[in-house]
């Protein structure tokens, strides 16, 4: 089935100066002059589009008036199409601020059309953009109606009937002829295309005839397809100084947007992201503040990202306020194909337990969130050391740390951070109550190059039935060294 969805943004120079996720600010946007877009506030006060500059500030001396910025507007269209690329790598824009999605392909992963609007508008609603979207078998006949805001048609004959309601000045080769077209009463889609086709190219040009064409489907249309650059950066200018660390999500949510966008073109996952908070410059200029997130297991989908995000931005605290963003994916892999398990896993898959670490990872601090690393070495104290959660050991270097498998006591899984001495009673060790040793000894000498270490360690009960891990210090031929014991763990 060929669906395409046309995404018309109406709204894009005045979203480019006053999103939808910002304040409004009573914001005119000015062309030569004349207002060409206006906010909802400056509209209530009687600012008129095409209004001169005069009287829209007479009438809204508080207003904001911007230039028209034709530069920035296509860079809030690049951001908008980068993360749409998401739903489907065949994506194209198109003339007056729209894009056109092939969604034939997509339709049964995201659910049908309907789900997969409600995405596409969530998506740009997290942008902060509008749109009026527009669903049809054709690339045209979908431009058409996202432009009159005429709605979705599945069928040919649907959207056959939807096109010829619509006014005749929707088609850009028909504009100039609008006066001659109104003196006919040929007003609407459906009467230009029952028009003698000879004679309405004579008097308008073929291209009014191939965009009814391709409308209909009587036309083969070519696509330039947006190509997703090799590496991704992604920069957002804010609107405001912000001085506070966790009011910056948002902007950084719409670069994430864009980044799952770009993943997904490329069918690549992220391990490591870089998020720069730039502050002011010139005289006052400050070095920005780097903030990286690093995955354990790459990911292409941005709801993980926006939570390790805002957990890093919640203990975030600025030296100065930022005035911009930069998003960068220094780090990618090729995406994993999923999981061919018939069952899922018990508790939850590998990457639920590392999406839990990188999220306790990024609330507590990476000092916060260890894991047991083993070393090769016979003393208790060094044979294991503490890593980084996310710090990657080959299985062959972890059992290369390990010693060789040699008969020994059975070692507690509670060791004491520092021995404990005990006390003496009638020549038993004493903790509580008198010890009874209950194993033969255990002998370790080792740390000759930096702590020599000579002991003989034994397991030991006491009367509550618990059992202790004891070793006794071995001094040569000092007699009180020998009977110098040291409560070293305990046994669940």
């Amino acid at each position: 089935m060929r669906l395409w969805i046309a995404l018309h943004l109406p709204r894009l120079p005045l979203e480019v100066f006053c999103p939808r996720w910002s304040d409004d600010h009573c914001t005119v946007v000015l062309e030569q002059e004349r207002v060409a877009a206006l906010a909802d506030s400056a509209r209530a006060a009687g600012v008129e589009a095409g209004m001169r500059r005069g009287g829209a500030l007479m009438l809204a001396p508080h207003a904001q008036f911007q230039q028209r910025a034709p530069q920035r507007e296509a860079e809030a269209l690049d951001a908008v199409a980068m993360a749409l690329l998401r739903f489907t790598p065949q994506l194209a824009m198109a003339e007056e601020a729209t894009l056109l999605l092939d969604v034939g392909a997509s339709l049964r992963l995201f659910g049908g059309v309907r789900p997969l609007c409600r995405q596409i508008a969530a998506s740009l609603r997290a942008l902060g953009f509008t749109a009026t979207l527009g669903c049809a078998p054709t690339a045209r006949g979908a431009w058409l109606l996202a432009r009159a805001g005429a709605g979705r048609a599945l069928t040919v004959a649907s959207m056959a009937r939807r096109l010829a309601r619509l006014p005749v000045d929707l088609l850009p080769p028909a504009r100039p002829y609008l006066a001659w077209l109104e003196g006919i009463g040929c007003l609407s889609v459906g009467a230009a295309r029952a028009l003698p086709r000879p004679g309405l190219q004579r008097r308008c040009g073929r291209a009014l005839l191939d965009m009814l064409d391709d409308a209909h489907g009587e036309r083969a249309e070519l696509h330039q397809w947006l190509a997703a650059p090799a590496s991704f950066r992604a920069k957002l200018e804010l609107f405001d100084r912000v001085e506070q660390a966790d009011a910056l999500l948002c902007g950084a949510h719409r670069l994430l947007l864009q980044l799952t966008g770009w993943l997904s073109a490329h069918q690549f996952a992220v391990e490591r992201i870089v998020l720069s908070l730039e502050h002011e410059r010139g005289r006052v200029a400050r070095a920005p503040t780097m903030i990286e997130v690093v995955l354990a297991e790459p990911t292409w989908r941005d709801e993980h990202l926006v939570r390790l995000l805002k957990e890093r931005l919640a203990k975030q605290t600025l030296e100065a306020p930022v005035i911009g963003l930069c998003l960068e994916a220094p780090r990618v892999r090729p995406m994993a194909p999923p999981s061919e398990s018939l069952f899922p896993e018990p508790g939850g898959s590998k990457e639920d337990w590392q999406r839990l670490l990188e999220l306790l990872t990024a609330r507590l601090g990476p000092e916060n969130v260890l894991r047991a690393a083993p070393r090769a070495d016979y003393r208790p104290e060094h044979a294991n050391a503490w890593v980084g959660a996310h710090d990657k050991i080959r299985p062959a270097d972890a059992r290369a740390q390990l010693p060789p498998d040699l008969p020994s006591l059975p070692r507690p899984a509670w060791l004491l951070a520092k021995p404990i001495a005990l006390l003496m009673r009638d020549h038993r060790p004493f903790y509580g109550s008198p010890l009874k040793i209950v194993s033969t000894g255990e002998r370790i000498e080792a740390g000759w190059w930096t702590e020599m270490q000579t002991r003989d360690y034994f397991m030991a009960e006491g009367r509550d039935h618990a059992h202790y891990w004891l070793y006794r210090e071995r001094g040569g031929n000092d007699a009180e060294a020998v009977t110098r014991w040291y409560l070293h763990g305990l046994f669940g």
